[in-house]
């Protein structure tokens, strides 16, 4: 009887902890069934059907292959309402469209041009320090001297080496003799923190199959985007929103299935990460 007490009042504890827990992903999982089973989605712009007639010479590239039916997917994003302090000292009020499976920030919702660099940040778990180094390897096209370097952050060797060495430890940076450079292709890291945003959130229903896996959670991105733009920036508020993604299929004559995905605001092909 007591085995029994005692299992109840962990279990009892244990589920307070879940709900209560502001981190916790299994709230947040619960919380994406509630409304209905509806969610929040951007509106798409482009129908599959559009975007297969005006890309069939590539899909298609004779009669003897053909389309399947297509399919709706809804890839994660967090959409942030942000505070921050531009460089002209005055403070600006925007929002943030952040992917939580490709880790990096949206620039622009019209053409969805992305950055590049955060998502290796994030797994390497940089700190305040780390993106100090990269932001001013990044102003000046990725790459200066360790004299350069120490002149624009204005440290001492002591200072500055233990940072260096923490950047070159998570493969943020490589030296190369004396010289040190980001070490990310075409990095695109130094934005400021907001997204041009011109596209409607709607709710729709959706089937649970539907959503892509998040690979990054949305503490993850709030930490990285603390650390790389500064104390000045905050968050004011955060939602997870899904930006809708066609899975064109088409059958080769092989028998063989060639899937590909398609942004539905853009209509343009996404990476095959996707």
């Amino acid at each position: 009887m007591r085995l029994i007490k005692l299992s109840f009042l962990i279990a009892v504890v244990a589920a307070v902890w879940w709900f209560l827990n502001p981190n916790n992903q299994f709230k947040e999982m619960i919380s994406q069934y509630v409304e209905n089973g509806e969610i929040l989605t951007l509106e798409a712009k482009f129908t599959p059907d559009q975007i297969m007639e005006s890309n069939r010479k590539d899909l298609i590239a004779d009669n003897q292959r053909s389309y399947r039916e297509p399919s709706l997917k809804y890839c994660p994003y967090l959409l942030m309402d942000v505070k921050y302090v531009q460089a002209d000292k005055k403070s600006r009020e925007g929002v943030i469209l952040w992917g939580l499976v490709d880790g990096e920030m949206v620039l622009n919702t019209e053409n969805f041009e992305k950055t590049h660099g955060f998502e290796d940040a994030i797994n390497a778990n940089a700190t305040s320090t780390d993106f100090k180094i990269i932001n001013a390897l990044a102003k000046f096209k990725g790459s200066l001297s360790y004299d350069e370097l120490q002149k624009e952050l204005k440290l001492d060797s002591d200072l500055l080496e233990p940072w260096i060495d923490s950047a070159r430890r998570k493969h943020l940076i490589v030296q190369k003799g004396n010289q040190l450079q980001l070490h990310f292709q075409d990095p695109k890291i130094l934005v400021n923190p907001q997204t041009e945003f011109n596209q409607w959130v709607v709710s729709k229903p959706y089937n649970y199959d539907q959503r892509i896996s998040k690979k990054y959670s949305s503490s993850q991105i709030e930490r990285i985007s603390k650390v790389a733009f500064g104390s000045d920036f905050t968050i004011r508020n955060i939602r997870q929103v899904y930006l809708p993604v066609y899975n064109i299929e088409v059958q080769n004559p092989d028998g063989s299935i060639m899937a590909s995905y398609w942004n539905a605001i853009t209509g343009q092909r996404m990476k095959p990460s996707y």
